[in-house]
Order: C-alpha cells, then structure tokens, then sequence
C-alpha cells in the first residue's frame, strides 16, 4: 500500500459525519453545473431539518438537480448566495429567500482568493485518486478549484463515477480533509435538436465564422445550432468556459483540431462541461481537452491572445441603441452575467475577433419583440452599448460597432420581427433616434 492510501482511509466518513464539520454561520462552496455533490448536500439539509445548524451560506454558481436546500423549511438555516442564477433556485431569489451576487464569471476566484468571500469550507466532487494520489475535480474545475484552493477545509464526495479530466484539474489526497465515499452517475443536462428559428440563427453565424477561428459557445439552442453549420469549416479551434454534446462530432470530424489555435494550439480549453454520459465519457482522460479555473480561461487578455476569437453569446433583449440585458427580465433575477462580458471584450480584442450576441427577434409564441425600443425597467445591462458589435437574429446580422444611434436602430430594426419594425420605428421617431 503506497503512503497516501493509508492516509486516504483515514480520511474516510459517511457523508453525515462530514457535514458535522460544517459550524453555524460558515460559508461553504457547492461545487455546481452537473457536479454537485449529492451526498453531501442531502446530509446538510438533513441537518439543517434537524435543527443543529443555523445561518450557513451555500455559496454556489450554476446547480443542476435537487432544490431541497432552498425549500422555504430551510430559511434562517441554509441560505444560498448564489453567483448565477439557475432555475432550481430562480424562485428562491426573487422571492427573497436566497441571496444573488452579480459578477463576471472571471473575478469569481479572486473574491474566494482575496477573501472577499472568505470560504470555511468547500464541498468538491471528484474523481477517484490516481496511482499518485491525486484525484481530479472532473467535469467542473473552473470555480471548484480556486475555491478548495481557498477554503479552510476540504470535504470531497469521491465518486468512481466521475470522469478524470485533464489540465490544471487536480487535487491530492493530502489536501482533503473529509472523503465520503461515492458511486453514483452524474446529473445530465440533455438538450434537443435545435428549433427553425435557431438553426436559421446558427446559420448566419456559421456564415461569419472563418477558417483557423477560435470559438466560444455556451449551452442551448443557438450554439448547437451553430454546430450543425459548420461542418464544412477547416481548422476550427475551441476556448470556452463550458461546452456541451454537439462539439463532439465536429472533433471527430476533424473540423475542430485546434491546429491553428495561436494559443495552446492542439488543445481545447474549457473550464465545465455540460451534458450527457456520452460527453462525460469523452473527456474522460481525453488529452485534447484541457480544464483550467476560470479565472485563467475567462480571462479577456488572455482570451484575446487567440486570433480569429468568435464569442457567441445569448440575450433576453436588446434595445436600439445595442444596450444588451441577458440576466434579468425586467427587476426579476433570471441568470447572471456568466462570462459573455469576458468572452465579449476578449474576442474584441483578439485579432480578426468576432463578438456575437445571439437571440431570437421574439418571445411568448411571437407575440413580443426581444428588439425593443428600451429595456424593461430594472433590466440589468450586461453587455453595454459601448462593447456591443454582433447582434443575430433569424432575421439577419446587424454590424453596431463604430456606428451612430441612428445606424445602429436602422440596424437593429432590419433584424427584428417584421411584425414589430413599424411599431419600432415609429418609437425610434418619438425618442429622436431617427
């Protein structure tokens, strides 16, 4: 037996004898996206029913899976605070009984690491430790990481079933305090084939999109999309924060081979990963693909070091004059800032770069416009006018770098719904636009 297993047995404890550890009023990291550890948080919620912990902050970003610590039981027990908002816990926040801090993706390690959000504990899940003792944190190092890194105490799920993923992903047995035990398949975020409005979407931006570019996507409809077109491109390279299923074939195919990358050529850089076993098993020790905390990968200098950088980025709405809300429908929370601002200004600043705001003309069955002539009261801008270039509708490309309000609405106007662009230029007239 090599020495750090025996240091490994010792460290092992049922998920509810590790949650002990965790004192009233600490604050501890939930490691998210399809990585929370499950064990662990069922522990602490039990706990926190049987009433022998009171005021823990759940620090957290993106969760997928059970809600039960935002149950309304749990208030002035358990209390979330969480840096993007993800559906199981939308409610919870705009309903006051779970906290939402606003921040770029990339500065989410320097609050854990400069102690702004100082850390008691962190709750990681990880992958089995290799014949050197270090286990890896698999499908999400980007946040997990700096935050163990940064914490006060390590208590790590270590599950046979989590993908040992590569790059800067590792953490070794030494390093963790409690180890519970696991085998369990990971939560899977599934996503169907992309509708007409978004392929007719992925197929504008697959047109922009040059051979050798470098691309950012997130999840969903329109990255998918994206996907689809560009089958016939060349050399396509890959550094994003997240990427889901639909990369895969084009990897396979040889579109993505990251050849021409001007940084870290050869590999995909990512920092999570969203999807289905199928996705998990190909990472799984896959060589390519290189995670590294986000505070390194969505970092805009360093993202603008990839030439040809294509950020693709989403929207809730757009207003005329290219102000960009993607957080909130009006005053309600609905996500966070995510890292399209970083992606934003780093692909700006890249050479040949394309920055892309991606949305559909409307919402509600075609019955709103998602190009409007102001953005809803209390909407948050994330993206401002001023960093704004790309915005794609099914109905077209409207080019607003550089331009005057008054090119910029005729922009605008020329790729929102046809139903609406009466109506928009009739309240383009009225605010002196045009």
């Amino acid at each position: 037996m090599q020495s750090w297993e025996k240091l490994y047995r010792q460290k092992v404890v049922t998920a509810d004898e590790a949650v002990q550890h965790i004192q009233s009023g600490d604050r501890a990291f939930l490691t998210g996206n399809c990585s929370v550890p499950t064990q662990l948080l069922a522990a602490l919620v039990r706990r926190a029913r049987a009433g022998t912990v009171q005021d823990v902050e759940i620090t957290q970003v993106l969760t997928v899976g059970n809600a039960d610590y935002v149950a309304p039981d749990i208030a002035g027990k358990l209390r979330v605070n969480t840096l993007f908002i993800s559906p199981n816990v939308r409610k919870a926040v705009n309903e006051g009984r779970a906290d939402f801090t606003p921040t770029f993706l990339s500065e989410i390690p320097g609050l854990f690491k400069r102690g702004i959000l100082p850390l008691d504990a962190t709750l990681a899940h990880v992958s089995l430790p290799d014949e050197h003792g270090f286990c890896s944190y698999g499908i999400e190092v980007g946040l997990t990481k700096p935050a163990a890194e940064s914490s006060k105490m390590i208590i790590a799920e270590v599950n046979e079933q989590m993908p040992r993923t590569l790059g800067d992903s590792f953490i070794h047995v030494s390093k963790l305090d409690y180890i519970v035990e696991a085998d369990y398949p990971l939560e899977e975020l599934l996503q169907g084939r992309p509708g007409e409005v978004q392929q007719r979407i992925g197929a504008y931006i697959a047109e922009m999109i040059p051979d050798g570019a470098t691309l950012q996507m997130g999840i969903g409809g329109i990255p998918d999309a994206v996907l689809l077109y560009l089958r016939d491109k060349k050399d396509l390279g890959v550094h994003t924060e997240m990427f889901s299923d639909g990369l895969i074939p084009l990897v396979e195919s040889g579109v993505v081979n990251n050849s021409r990358k001007t940084l870290h050529p050869g590999k995909v850089i990512v920092g999570f990963v969203l999807g289905s076993q199928a996705l998990y098993d190909y990472v799984d020790n896959n060589a390519m693909v290189e995670f590294h905390p986000t505070d390194y990968v969505n970092d805009p200098f360093l993202i603008a070091q990839n030439e040809k950088m294509v950020a693709i980025n989403s929207a809730i709405e757009v207003d005329l004059t290219g102000q960009v809300c993607s957080d909130s429908i009006g005053h309600e929370f609905y996500s966070g800032v995510g890292g399209q601002v970083d992606f934003i200004r780093g692909a700006a600043r890249s050479k040949g770069g394309l920055p892309i705001i991606a949305l559909p003309s409307t919402a509600q069955k075609g019955t709103v416009s998602r190009i409007v002539p102001m953005l809803k009261p209390g909407a948050g801008v994330v993206t401002t006018r001023n960093d704004v270039h790309y915005v794609v509708t099914e109905w077209g490309v409207a080019d607003l770098y550089g331009k005057t309000i008054r090119q910029r609405v005729e922009a605008l106007i020329g790729i929102a719904h046809p139903d609406f662009r009466k109506t928009l230029r009739k309240k383009a007239h009225a605010l002196n636009y045009i």
